[in-house]
């Protein structure tokens, strides 16, 4: 396979095995075919790992800013000079197409480590005057902090933790999903090709119990988790046990919301990004629909239009723009809901069939008449299913957008300037979104409310998670005491 890593885990600079590990296959989504077998981490990876990321820390750390930002920005520019392997490694990872990773994964990795390195030499603290005597503030490093990845975008993941984690001085082991777990190995090897030292991001493969182990581990400071609610709930506690710094970015079942007024065509095109876009495999798209009663019958006509256009074939073609679901379970799951949704009474108007060839391939999927209570209406499906409800009026629809333990993301179309904000306004979610859907640049902070997450990822936001302030008071006269 093109450009494949050579070894399972990159640790301290170096590719390198351990076959007492349990072996995994990694699949090709698109054929079903065996691309690769790994080895889960053994204890003594992990502390391989662990070791090295410790060790180098203190000297990566011991960098000014604005030389750790020189190794960000470098790698940044490795990233995007080798963008086309990267994107066609990806595509073989995750089964995306190519048309999508190529503009939408290695390049968004490559924006959060330019963006991160240029913010690092700008990582200051404050002075405070207290009459003759000072208080100066230190923004210090946590530690090792562990990224434990989701599988849908694994070089994206990568990089959003590693960029503001380095940039504020510390070493990273990082776990990707087994799933996906090649991308990663490549940021590895170009981070270390950039100049960090040695250990300063380290790749360790495995399942849960290698995540658990890096989890509850006394030499990480800081777990930074993308995933879904349960792990998170896992995770999140084994985390508080130590006292550990979390990050949790979690899943949703997000709300999009479209009036009767908006744009019907760019409506259509944020519900397709909401939805479809890397097969519906998206943490914070827009699954539950809302459109105005007035606008109904002519969103789900234009829709279906627009759905003739999916090409689904070969993801390496960069005429396909449709790909397969990530594995067998995935599509199993998605199948299942599917299932739900017609048992439950919702009505299919396009799709909702596997695809008859090789691979884990289902068409993208949308039900009409759905309801609140509907299991799809409820649960995260992770896959192409759109659901869509009907409303009448905005107090209405705001009341059952936020009717979801959920709190990821949400949408509005409208062509009402000050209905948009009282929206945005009213969401219970961190990201959202107005007359457009799912975009995530660096610059913004991303992250959830409720049960979506914890913290925030990119932007200045994100130095706030992978820093902490001292504070040092220094006295200019003598000291008065009691006795």
């Amino acid at each position: 396979m093109h450009q494949q890593p050579t070894a399972s885990h990159f640790i301290d600079g170096q590719y390198i095995d351990d076959t007492a590990g349990d072996a995994f296959d990694v699949l090709y989504p698109a054929t079903g075919e065996v691309i690769a077998r790994l080895h889960a981490a053994t204890p003594a990876i992990i502390n391989r790992a662990l070791d090295a990321a410790r060790r180098a820390q203190t000297d990566w750390a011991a960098l000014t800013g604005t030389e750790r930002g020189r190794v960000l920005r470098r790698a940044a520019d490795i990233m995007r000079e080798r963008n086309h392997d990267l994107s066609v490694l990806e595509t073989f990872d995750t089964g995306k197409p190519y048309q999508e990773t190529s503009v939408a994964d290695a390049t968004s990795g490559a924006d959060a480590l330019e963006y991160f390195g240029g913010l690092a030499g700008s990582l200051t603290g404050e002075h405070i005057q207290l009459g003759a005597d000072f208080v100066y503030s230190r923004r210090e490093a946590l530690g090792v902090c562990v990224g434990i990845g989701a599988w849908n975008y694994p070089t994206q993941i990568a990089c959003w933790k590693a960029a503001p984690a380095l940039a504020c001085g510390n070493a990273m082991v990082f776990k990707p999903s087994e799933t996906t777990p090649l991308s990663a190995l490549k940021v590895a090897e170009i981070l270390n090709e950039a100049g960090a030292p040695a250990g300063t991001f380290n790749v360790v493969q495995g399942l849960g119990a290698v995540g658990a182990s890096l989890v509850t581990d006394p030499r990480v400071d800081k777990v930074s988790l993308t995933g879904s609610v349960p792990t998170g709930r896992k995770v999140y506690a084994a985390a508080a046990e130590g006292m550990k710094h979390v990050t949790m970015e979690l899943g949703g079942k997000s709300p999009l919301v479209i009036f009767d007024d908006a744009d019907l065509e760019n409506a259509v095109s944020g519900a397709i990004l909401g939805n479809f876009y890397s097969s519906g495999q998206v943490c914070s798209n827009g699954t539950r629909v809302f459109v105005q009663k007035g606008i109904k019958d002519a969103f789900l006509k234009r829709l279906s239009e627009r759905l003739k256009g999916v090409i689904m074939g070969d993801p390496q073609d960069p005429k396909t723009n449709f790909g397969p679901m990530v594995s067998k379970n995935q599509r199993d799951i998605v199948e299942g809901y599917i299932a739900k949704g017609i048992s439950e009474g919702a009505h299919v108007s396009f799709g909702g069939k596997r695809v008859d060839k090789a691979g884990f391939f289902i068409e993208p999927t949308v039900f009409s008449d759905v309801t609140d209570d509907m299991t799809i209406a409820r649960e995260e499906i992770f896959g192409p299913v759109m659901s869509v409800l009907d409303f009448d009026t905005e107090e209405e629809v705001m009341r059952r957008a936020n009717d979801t333990e959920f709190g990821l993301a949400a949408g509005v179309f409208t062509a009402d300037l000050t209905r948009a904000h009282r929206m945005a306004a009213g969401f219970e979610a961190g990201t959202c979104y107005i007359n457009t859907y799912n975009l995530a640049p660096v610059e913004a902070p991303f992250g959830g409310m409720k049960m979506s997450g914890v913290g925030r990822e990119n932007s200045k936001a994100a130095i706030e998670h992978y820093s902490q302030l001292k504070g040092v008071y220094v006295a200019m006269t003598d000291v008065e005491a009691p006795f």
